[in-house]
């Protein structure tokens, strides 16, 4: 067991042999030794051995927990239920092996099984948590019922009833059985009995989080509509907390939903269960002044009252009544909150909730008004005024990002834009001398004037200025250089690589962003959309099974979680985790990553000689079967994980979220059903048959041909739905989501080469069933199919020519397009070597049949089919363009080698001598990355040439 802990397995193998040959029946030996043998790759061996001993039965407590250890290894946790269900017969009255039992059916999701398991136990040692736990099984029995009725009808009411029980018993002990009792009424929509468990004796037992029985009685006040309470209650932990937000939205929703009510409290008895009751707009303004002159006497400064009043002041002039109450101006509110709590990095955040208060007439001078009151001091007379101390660049700062956000930098002219960049350069290159004692791992003060410089180039960018998407790659180095742990500097730079077709910086990048757990979910589209589809075949690969390996270890993971929850009584938990391991099963990325991996796979592995099928194998992926949850798909993604400061009409809007969620699902579908009809073409593997014979459909394999052909329509219908959503031409935000390879699929001639292959598939597949004989036609639409792909290929070469990266004007530019067809050129070109080898194997026993005949017949010549030439010269067509594209590449890789870029763009006027060293980083980046690009690219076409030189029939 030593052996094994240290990692040091053969050794462990080694001397569990020895202990097997003195004791050869000494169970715990041979498990030990499976684990052995499993993690030194020989799984078969490992599940033979665990098999002979978990047949005994075993019942001691070594050899189980070793099992136990093994099973989960192999990832087969239904066994560990196999090995306790017969422990459990063998020793009845073991508390041990039932709660292992119960916990080894919650690892398989077994929730009627775990209600039995949890009453056995209960019934052994009469303990509450056993008890409980059979309780909470039924909760999950109703949650995973399909039927909503039966959830209703039976597992619940079921469930109340068996916790009824105890507490008429008066044996309920603990927080987490009232917290069950709650859910179960919640669930049950019985909100008046939730309300009355919280607030009655049981309700004292709720104490470990903070205001628990307060939010849990407001929750239920709010389902059942009664406003009254919700308001006093609100106010009442007002009084309490005047910073606490979410009770100043109830308060508010409260008052309002009274007045509408026209609501009158009664003249004699209390107000409402929790006291005093709010129902009136001047009751509600007089409040929140009350709370403004309570915080002036606060020992430290509170925001909530101050936004409090904006937010009303925003909810009365959204009724349309606002004079009447003087609450204020605005503007001027703005100005006294800026004063306050201007030095505080939330004074931005704060307020950019509350801008579209502010006239836009107002705006220049608003900005205006809260630089005049930051202390900045100019050394010289003409020069930038700067801040003396940290506060006084947190408060400039603030307004440099309000003047963003209101739109007033957008409405520059080229030459002011310019200026304001160099201005903010020169305001964050004095900020750094604030943060010259800052860790590496802390963030420089002046980060933000850096970020909003780039935001501004790529403004011009976007209009048209070449030159400025480099002065943003060399900021955003120069950024991170002094602030090596700033996340949004390394998200920009991998948006903007990524946008210039450049991926080797953008692994690195990515990598040292330490992106933890549900995060490869939520942000790691930003790596998985390029990865593949800029040619760094082996970097794709390696991002790909970063995001899967955190996919499938999810599963192993929420289970642990479950068993813990069920552990510590944390009941209320265990929805949450089952719903987050759903929301992940189901997840859109999940999906595209395991689909575009398994692509890249066959593309990387998939040559003659290592066949297609063996490779279809390994992944068992079979053309028939879809795992893709289409109905529930979740998308995950942040999409605004990216700062961005713009005005909401230039921000991302749900619109876009909701068409990038529909692009996305559009293209996955393409790269699903192709996946499937790759999968599909070694199922057709060549069956001799005589004409007309009934047999076929009984073998299975017309069967196939029926498979393929309906993927092939659906195909088609995905291509046509796609075709429809490009025509609308959406411009996501620059920062927004990136688009599909969808727009490039389809205009580069890559769709309709591969939609044709596959209908070669089923005329040749004709050809196979109908044999040689009155087979001329068909042998002729071969023929020109084989035609009009050689030209389709060709012109998709003829869109991947020309510079990866031109030199124009002093700027460089890169053409990221051009490498994005190149890659699908590969990718075209591998699925037509093995739809040809496809044709070769139904080729090649007609030829030798042939042959046959031809000695038989002792002619000198019997007629070759068509069908064979136009085969031959379509192979002969097919290495003579791949040999012209690898030559092409070879060209690319002399030029990119070539290419010197020390004069570029240097002879810019802005760029100052600190600037210049980045810029050649920057470039140098580009440069290499583009040249590893065509490398793999070219390293991949000649395997496929090497494999194309085969095929001569």
């Amino acid at each position: 067991a030593d052996y094994l802990d240290n990692g040091n397995n053969k050794m462990a193998i080694q001397q569990a042999d020895k202990l097997l040959k003195k004791h050869k029946d000494l169970h715990c030996a041979k498990v030990l030794k499976a684990i052995g043998l499993q993690r030194t790759g020989k799984q078969d061996e490992a599940y033979a051995l665990a098999q002979e001993v978990a047949a005994l039965e075993p019942t001691d407590d070594n050899s189980l927990q070793a099992l136990t250890i093994l099973y989960r290894e192999m990832h087969r946790p239904e066994l560990v239920t196999k090995l306790y269900e017969a422990a459990v017969k063998k020793v009845p009255n073991s508390e041990e092996y039932h709660s292992h039992l119960f916990m080894a059916y919650a690892r398989v999701g077994e929730y009627k099984k775990m209600q039995q398991a949890g009453m056995a136990l209960y019934k052994i040692v009469p303990k509450n948590p056993y008890y409980f736990w059979s309780v909470m099984s039924l909760i999950m029995q109703s949650i995973s019922a399909q039927d909503e009725n039966l959830s209703k009808t039976m597992f619940l009411p079921l469930a109340e009833r068996m916790v009824e029980k105890m507490v008429k018993e008066d044996k309920i002990e603990a927080e987490a059985e009232v917290e069950l009792y709650y859910m179960i009424l919640e669930r049950l929509e019985k909100y008046k009995e939730a309300l009355d468990v919280v607030r009655g004796k049981l309700g004292e037992k709720l104490t470990s989080e903070l205001q628990s029985r307060e939010n849990k009685c407001m929750a239920m006040y709010k389902k059942l509509q009664r406003w009254p309470e919700c308001n006093a209650l609100a106010r009442r932990l007002l009084l309490k907390n005047s910073d606490d937000w979410q009770f100043y939205i109830t308060y508010f929703d409260s008052v309002f939903q009274l007045i509408d009510e026209s609501w009158t409290p009664p003249a004699e008895e209390e107000h409402s269960l929790e006291g005093e009751v709010h129902c009136s707009i001047e009751q509600a303004v007089d409040f929140i002044e009350e709370r403004i002159m309570e915080e002036s006497k606060s020992s430290r400064p509170l925001r909530g009252p101050y936004l409090a009043k904006l937010e009303l002041i925003r909810r009365l002039r959204h009724r349309g009544c606002n004079d009447e109450y003087k609450l204020g101006d605005p503007e001027e509110l703005m100005f006294q909150y800026f004063r306050k709590f201007g030095d505080k990095p939330c004074c931005f955040t704060d307020l950019k909730v509350f801008v579209d208060l502010l006239p836009p007439s107002q705006y220049t001078k608003f900005i205006r008004q809260l630089l005049d009151v930051i202390p900045l001091v100019a050394a010289a007379e003409n020069e930038v005024a700067l801040p003396g101390d940290i506060k006084a660049l947190q408060q400039h700062l603030c307004v440099v990002q309000l003047s963003r956000l209101l739109g007033i930098y957008h409405a520059m002219e080229k030459k002011q834009k310019l200026a304001v960049v160099r201005e903010l350069m020169l305001r964050y290159r004095h900020g750094l001398e604030f943060g010259k004692s800052c860790l590496k791992t802390e963030l420089q003060f002046s980060d933000y004037y850096c970020l909003l410089a780039v935001h501004l180039l790529l403004d011009l960018w976007l209009e048209g200025e070449e030159a400025a998407v480099w002065q943003c790659l060399t900021l955003l180095e120069e950024g991170l250089s002094h602030s090596p742990s700033n996340a949004q500097f390394k998200l920009l730079l991998i948006r903007i690589y990524c946008r210039l077709g450049a991926f080797e910086p953008v692994s690195e990048l990515y990598s040292s962003l330490d992106a933890k757990h549900i995060q490869h979910d939520t942000i790691g589209y930003l790596l998985t959309r390029y990865a593949g589809s800029l040619g760094h075949y082996a970097a794709a690969s390696q991002s790909c099974n970063f995001a899967l390996r955190f996919f499938h270890s999810n599963q192993k993971d929420t289970s642990e979680y479950i068993i813990q929850a069920y552990k510590y009584g944390a009941f209320e938990k265990i929805p949450e985790f089952i719903a987050f391991r759903n929301r992940l099963n189901s997840s859109l990325h999940f999906a595209q990553v395991r689909t575009e991996r398994m692509l890249l796979d066959l593309l990387l592995e998939a040559n003659i000689s290592t066949s297609l099928e063996e490779s279809i194998k390994s992944m068992s992926l079979s053309p028939e079967e879809d795992d893709i949850p289409w109905k529930d798909l979740r998308d995950n993604r942040d999409l605004t994980v990216l700062f961005s400061w713009d005005p909401k009409d230039r921000d991302i809007s749900e619109e876009h979220r909701k068409l990038s969620l529909e692009e996305e699902t559009l293209w996955l579908r393409i790269r699903s059903l192709t996946l499937r009809l790759v999968s599909g073409l070694p199922t057709l593997g060549h069956t001799i048959q005589p004409k007309n014979s009934e047999k076929t459909a009984e073998n299975g394999v017309s069967s196939k041909i029926d498979t393929i052909r309906a993927l092939l329509q659906q195909l088609e219908a995905a291509v046509d739905s796609g075709k429809k959503f490009l025509e609308q031409k959406i411009q996501y935000p620059v920062l927004g989501p990136p688009p599909t390879r969808m727009a490039g699929f389809f205009s580069n001639g890559s769709c309709q080469c591969q939609t044709s292959l596959f209908y070669l598939v089923s005329d040749i597949y004709e050809l196979d069933t109908n044999g040689l004989e009155d087979s001329a036609e068909i042998q002729e639409r071969i023929g020109n199919s084989f035609k009009s792909l050689v030209e389709r290929l060709t012109d998709l070469f003829n869109k991947c020519k020309g510079d990866l990266i031109e030199v124009k004007d002093g700027t460089l530019k890169t053409h990221p397009n051009l490498l994005e067809n190149l890659v699908f050129f590969v990718e075209t070109i591998s699925i037509a070597l093995w739809v040809s080898s496809y044709c070769d194997s139904v080729l090649r026993p007609f030829k030798s049949n042939l042959q046959k005949k031809k000695k038989k017949k002792k002619e000198s010549s019997v007629a070759m089919p068509p069908v064979f030439t136009h085969f031959l010269d379509y192979v002969t067509e097919l290495q003579t363009l791949t040999s012209n594209v690898i030559d092409h590449i070879k060209g690319l890789e002399i030029i990119l080698t070539a290419l010197k870029l020390e004069e570029l763009s240097l002879k810019d006027t802005l760029l100052l001598q600190e600037e210049k060293k980045f810029t050649k980083t920057v470039q140098g980046k580009v440069q290499s990355s583009y040249h590893h690009s065509v490398q793999e690219i070219g390293e991949l076409l000649k395997k496929r040439l090497d494999t194309i030189k085969k095929l001569k029939i």
